[in-house]
């Protein structure tokens, strides 16, 4: 079974990344892009939207999709045996308003240099995809 997932990719004019605590599973206490799924009958763009503002408190323009990545989600809790994938398409972002606080998923929000980042406990691939992209 495959889950559509979006996330937000948002640099400030410090070249800090916007990154958010994750409260709840997967990837609890982890730090992660605000994301999240997407709803049905819902756009990749108002998904983002709305994660962001969950997560963040943020206002976002969405912009172009920096790209997709899979990543394996947790067994099926109905125990059919099939495997959980989350397809995640990131794009990158621009606030254009709201207040920045943790909200939703996340026990804390902030924004962090590269160098930052990269001592964080993240979840699985982030690093390696922002620099991939060009990100950090």
């Amino acid at each position: 079974m495959v889950i559509p997932c979006v996330g937000a990719i948002l640099v400030d004019a410090a070249n800090r990344v916007l990154v958010v605590q994750r409260q709840n599973a997967p990837a609890s206490g982890w730090w992660s892009i605000p994301g999240g799924r997407v709803e049905p009958g819902e756009t990749d763009v108002d998904a983002v939207r709305r994660e962001v503002r969950e997560e963040t408190g943020l206002d976002v323009t969405v912009g172009s999709l920096l790209g997709r990545v899979n990543r394996p989600g947790p067994p099926d809790p109905n125990g059919s045996g099939e495997e959980i994938w989350y397809e995640i398409a990131d794009y990158h972002c621009t606030v254009t308003g709201g207040s920045l606080r943790p909200g939703d998923d996340a026990t804390d929000v902030r924004w962090v240099s590269p160098e930052e980042l990269r001592a964080l406990a993240t979840s699985d691939g982030l690093i390696e995809v922002l620099e991939s992209w060009g990100i950090i």
